[in-house]
């Protein structure tokens, strides 16, 4: 049985004060609430401050980003060592975002995801068809080649560490959602696609997240799908009740 797990993603949001404070109400919102997993990831500069707001707790906490480097002339990246020093448990990789805007590849995925797991972090990989994609029947195709390239060259043993997500880039920040046929759908297809790289027991053991304008009023709908394991939650997770709603409906 896996076990929900729903991830704050507050991506370019909220100053180490504004974290902090966000994070203590986190905390109080999701007091009490069992049977599920919850992390957030707030922005780099606001990592230890977050960290101290959660120690204690059961929330996790997470990053957005790292490199594959643990040191070096790398201006503006940040390594696993650095992550780990600010008290992550957790490290989202290979987000839409990061692939439109800043270049990532399912190469510099693959690189990045190694490093992490050897670094003892818990990756959390994105995976995601654009709207064009879609509307091409390309869907199956595009996360397909997204995940054997993140995934190339990692053991069984090293898939059972990772979580997916799967966040289609149309309804990321649009207000878009796929429906919850949708969602389930190519959530099914990557677990086919996880036992026919490795073996059923290990598809079945990995979890898959659904991510792109998850809310409260949706989100039971999302979680009530065999193979959608949680959220990775991006403008909802920026208000406590909100994320409270989400993570109890993922319960």
């Amino acid at each position: 049985m896996r076990t929900p797990f729903v991830a704050g993603n507050w991506k370019l949001n909220k100053t180490p004060d504004e974290a902090e404070t966000l994070a203590r109400c986190v905390v109080d919102a999701v007091s009490g609430i069992t049977g599920v997993d919850v992390a957030i990831c707030p922005p780099f500069p606001a990592l230890e401050r977050v960290a101290s707001a959660v120690r204690g707790t059961a929330i996790g906490l997470g990053a957005q980003n790292m490199y594959w480097a643990s040191e070096g002339a790398f201006t503006g990246e940040v390594s696993a060592p650095m992550l780990l020093t600010c008290g992550c448990e957790y490290v989202i990789l290979g987000h839409s975002e990061r692939r439109q805007f800043f270049g990532e590849t399912d190469e510099t995925v693959n690189r990045r995801l190694k490093t992490a797991l050897r670094a003892g972090l818990k990756p959390i990989v994105c995976l995601g068809e654009s709207l064009d994609e879609r509307q091409a029947d390309r869907t199956e195709q595009v996360v397909e080649a997204q995940m054997r390239g993140a995934l190339n060259g990692l053991s069984a043993d090293d898939v059972q560490g990772i979580t997916l997500a799967y966040e289609p880039v149309w309804a990321i920040g649009t207000g878009l959602t796929a429906t919850s046929e949708q969602a389930e759908a190519v959530h099914g297809f990557l677990r086919q696609v996880l036992a026919r790289l490795y073996r059923d027991e290990v598809a079945q053991a990995v979890r898959i997240q659904y991510g792109g304008s998850v809310k409260p009023d949706n989100a039971a709908a999302l979680f009530d799908q065999d193979n959608i394991d949680g959220g990775l939650i991006g403008g909802a997770s920026l208000e406590a009740d909100a994320f409270a709603a989400i993570v109890k409906a993922a319960v």
